[in-house]
């Protein structure tokens, strides 16, 4: 008789930890948490039956202590660890101790992850060899530089000049340990612009394997996904099936078992091969495509397996389309910066056809310590174009109210033709077209009149005040950098002077109703605290009647454009050093990616604020560099 698992710890936090939670309280098995000191009120704590302290806030002090995480285990009582994507899922040491002590693990065994979770290993059992970094030549250009261990986009540089591929081997080694505990890296040809293909494979102890059709996750950036659907759209014939015999042929040479995926990267044109990449000895972050389309549940599968049940001979048949969308707190147009921040307000609505899979709800603080993501939204429809569909109106409806948010993007980018047409998927779309879908919103002065006159609506309602029989000069209120202007009416309402055209046919502090050339529209107000103001879609910031000459920077100064930590300043960089445009200075680590901070313009370093193990805040001072023009005139 099996032996059913009753109590599984989740080694991982946000929204995994909470997608595993929602099956194992459907299945009637208890659930354990594990969390930082950053993580203390995090909904995967709220939602756990309990949950286990790991102390410190960076993941090398807390979810990337496997002996911890087993202590917590243990003593909260459970008998199987899920390892969930990222931290320690592909770590072979890890999964071993896990079973050493007495636990069950649900993942593949380690003699499998250590197959194949190293991609240098797995290479070599496949028969593709990396290429040896110390002999490249400018004719193996470019080449990607690539963690060994892990996955997520995180210690991948592409490097297209051999000069600096030796700071690039440096930077991705550093930026793999910080992630996964483990700074080996290897280089690999690169290819432009292909696409993103893998395939789901699912196996049981008993000779079972599942391949679970394909995934395309092409739109990446910083090689890490952005959108992914299932199955791939126009792959040539016969070359699904020929991913599937491959697939199926890399676990079954491992001894694989539980789920895992097997990546492919797709060249482009009418006889495309396709290149291996890896095997992911883990469930992956779009494995909910994949679910809606096949009916099944991964999760369940996945403890199913771990307990010794045997799959059926062959999984579910297919149906219909799936999209997924990764909802990332991060400014595309600000080179992908993450934000933090409140989230004031988070409403993503599921219903018939859309799922989300999150980590955090309103009022829950996004942090520097971890990945950015807050949600992922999935849509499924019987076609592709009927789930992208209702996959961009529902992020286009959502409110989403806080830090900065790639919602934007992920609306522009399912509604561009180059994402219509599968034939122009690519890992190069955000190169060729994010200036495009990160120019302004339609209806950015609408928004603006509308922040501007329910400002004006609440100072009314506070004070009192309104129309006076001498006539008096126009208000005037800036948002996002639309100049507004209006008055108030005999009848107690508002009119606009500016921009042309508008007319305010009602107006509260929450809600203003806005005529413009014959056609109404409604527009929701949120603000909080002094400047920052939600209309719809629209992110407005006001701009002060009265600039503070305190914040006014020097030319050349560089702020931090993000919260985090300097992890490194150039080695002998020092104040009065002449420095390019374009040059790195320092380097910042925050939500686990670093973030390399350059000189705006040629010139000479007249300042260094920026040390190792320096925290900063968003807009702090790093560095100055006076311009080599403004040396000139001086």
């Amino acid at each position: 008789m099996t032996e059913l698992i009753t109590s599984v710890l989740v080694a991982n936090r946000g929204e995994i930890a909470c997608r595993v939670f929602r099956t194992c309280r459907d299945l009637g098995i208890a659930t354990v948490a594990v969390y930082s000191d950053a993580d203390a009120d995090a909904l995967h704590v709220r939602e756990a039956d309990a949950a286990v302290r790991l102390p410190g806030a960076t993941p090398a002090e807390t979810y990337l202590r496997g002996d911890l995480v087993v202590k917590a285990a243990l003593a909260a009582g459970a008998d199987a660890v899920h390892p969930g994507y990222g931290f320690l899922s592909e770590n072979k040491e890890f999964a071993r101790a896990v079973t050493e002590a007495g636990l069950r693990w649900i993942g593949p065994p380690p003699a499998a992850i250590e197959a194949m979770a190293s991609k240098t290993r797995a290479k070599q059992l496949l028969g593709v060899a990396p290429l040896d970094a110390a002999s490249l030549t400018g004719a193996d250009l470019p080449v990607l530089v690539k963690a060994a261990a892990g996955g997520g986009g995180r210690g991948m540089r592409v490097v297209r000049e051999l000069g600096a591929l030796e700071a690039e081997l440096a930077a991705a080694s550093a930026e793999a340990l910080s992630a996964f505990g483990d700074g080996e890296v290897f280089v690999e040809p690169y290819v432009e612009d292909g696409r993103h293909v893998e395939v789901q494979i699912l196996a049981d102890t008993h000779g079972t394997v599942w391949t679970l059709g394909t995934r395309d996750c092409s739109l990446q950036r910083r090689h890490q996904k952005v959108i992914e659907e299932a199955p791939a759209p126009g792959l040539p014939p016969g070359l699904a099936d020929s991913l599937y015999e491959r697939s199926a042929a890399a676990a079954k040479a491992v001894g694989y078992v539980g789920a895992g995926t097997v990546e492919f990267l797709v060249e482009s044109g009418p006889r495309p091969r396709a290149h291996f990449l890896e095997m992911n000895t883990r469930l992956q972050v779009e494995h909910p495509v994949t679910e809606e389309v096949y009916g099944v549940d991964l999760v369940a599968l996945q403890l199913a397996v771990a307990e010794g049940r045997a799959l059926p001979p062959q999984p579910p048949a297919p149906r219909g389309h799936a999209v997924e969308a990764r909802l990332y707190a991060e400014d595309p147009a600000a080179g992908w910066a993450p934000q933090t921040g409140v989230l004031h307000t988070f409403d993503l609505p599921a219903g018939p056809g859309v799922r989300v899979d999150t980590g955090y709800a309103s009022g829950d603080t996004v942090g520097v310590h971890y990945d950015a993501m807050l949600a992922k939204v999935v849509a499924r429809a019987p076609t592709r174009a009927e789930a992208v569909r209702v996959l961009a109106r529902v992020l286009e409806r959502a409110r989403v109210h806080g830090p900065v948010t790639n919602r934007d993007l992920l609306v522009a980018s399912l509604r561009h033709p180059g994402f219509a047409d599968p034939d122009r998927l690519g890992t190069g779309f955000y190169e060729r077209h994010l200036t495009e879908l990160t120019g302004p919103l339609p209806g950015e002065e609408e928004a603006a009149v509308a922040a501007a006159l329910a400002e004006a609506a609440g100072r009314r309602g506070r004070f009192g005040g309104g129309w006076r029989n001498v006539r008096s000069q126009d208000e005037t209120r800036t948002y996002g950098g639309q100049e507004v202007r209006y008055r108030p009416t005999r009848e107690g309402g508002f009119e606009v002077t500016r921009p042309a055209g508008i007319r305010a046919v009602a107006v509260t502090p929450g809600r203003v109703r806005l005529e413009v050339d014959g056609v109404v529209r409604d527009h929701t107000v949120d603000r909080y605290g002094d400047s920052t103001v939600h209309v719809g879609r629209h992110r407005l910031t006001a701009e002060p009647r009265f600039p503070d000459p305190a914040e006014q920077r020097a030319p050349g100064s560089l702020l931090a454009p993000m919260p985090g930590t300097v992890v490194r300043v150039a080695e002998g960089l020092a104040v009065g050093d002449p420095v390019e445009a374009g040059q790195p200075l320092l380097w910042l680590e925050a939500m686990k990616m670093e973030h390399r901070v350059t000189a705006p313009a040629s010139g000479t370093l007249t300042a260094l604020h920026a040390a190792p193990g320096r925290q900063v805040e968003v807009g702090a001072l790093l560095a100055v560099v006076q311009p080599a023009q403004e040396e000139a005139s001086a």
